[in-house]
């Protein structure tokens, strides 16, 4: 048998509820940060790929938004989206947080992926925050909805299982070509990528609901002679008290998040950056059509 024909390749969706450690989850499968990670719920706005090799096999992985139940339009576009990335792929992971069990979200993911006949993996996460003798229960009691045809006991945040769970999936991939070069880890543009960092920093830089009302554009990118980069982003907001706390007493916290986030880009791009911040008010980003094109969401959802 040829090596071409030797070889698997397939997507892999990653679903769960909101904060399951879905994005944490992908950067451990994939072995470095292709998605932003917060303590905050519904970090994840839109389909990010990640893609390794394991043995033969090229899994692409979809981090996808968590799904709960929706009640804005961004909200809606963000579940939509997760709930196609799974019905796409070849092969579903659902991740369970483990310290919080079968709660209302959780239930909601696998009655959704019973009702669509699909099968999946069960992956209970955070397993490390949880007494052991929990976990076999909590498994037993998932595998009686009859989906999963495998489960694993992970720690995303540690890399604990997670070697197990990738090899498993690699196995479980159908035969086929390689979709992506054998280097490239992920399918966001540079730009994407340069927004999603210093969108991460906006979610651990600002407190309660601030973070979901902002919107990260990178809007200029130029090559600089001596091999940097100058990136240019505005920080969308929807009304001019939340341009101030955006901006801190005397610029701080615009500060910190503009270091913070060069300091990342410069980790993802290995060369150095020259980043410039701007905050606009933009009142109904959340209504702008092209807004949810450049984050890959249906507006209609």
């Amino acid at each position: 048998m040829s090596e071409a024909a030797e070889r698997r390749c397939g997507y892999v969706a990653l679903v769960g509820a909101p904060n399951a450690g879905k994005s944490t989850l992908l950067n451990q499968l994939i072995g470095t940060k292709v998605s932003i990670v917060s303590p905050k719920v519904q970090t994840t706005r839109s389909r990010v790929l990640g893609i390794v090799i394991e043995g033969a096999a090229q899994l692409v992985f979809v981090d996808t938004p968590g799904i709960f139940a929706p009640q804005r339009r961004l909200e809606r576009a963000m579940v939509a989206a997760a709930w196609a990335g799974a019905a796409d792929a070849d092969l579903v992971a659902v991740l369970i947080d483990a310290a919080r069990g079968i709660d209302a979200d959780a239930q909601r993911i696998v009655d959704g992926l019973k009702a669509a006949g699909r099968r999946a993996v069960l992956v209970l996460n955070k397993i490390d925050l949880v007494d052991r003798q929990r976990l076999l229960p909590l498994a037993d009691r998932l595998r009686h909805d009859g989906i999963f045809d495998a489960v694993f006991m992970v720690s995303a945040l540690s890399g604990d299982g997670v070697a197990d769970l990738r090899r498993h999936l690699a196995g479980a991939l159908p035969a086929g070509p390689w979709l992506f070069p054998e280097d490239q880890l992920t399918d966001l543009p540079q730009r994407l990528m340069a927004a999603e960092a210093t969108r991460e920093q906006v979610f651990l830089q600002l407190h309660q609901e601030l973070p979901y009302a902002t919107f990260v554009e990178t809007e200029g990118w130029e090559e600089r002679d001596d091999g940097s980069v100058k990136i240019s982003q505005a920080i969308h907001v929807q009304r001019p008290g939340q341009k101030a706390i955006v901006l801190g007493k005397g610029g701080s916290r615009i500060k910190t998040i503009g270091e913070r986030a060069r300091a990342e880009l410069e980790r993802m791009l290995d060369r150095r950056v020259h980043l410039f911040l701007f905050v606009r008010v933009s009142e109904d980003w959340t209504e702008d059509r092209e807004r949810y094109t450049a984050m890959g969401l249906e507006f209609e959802s």
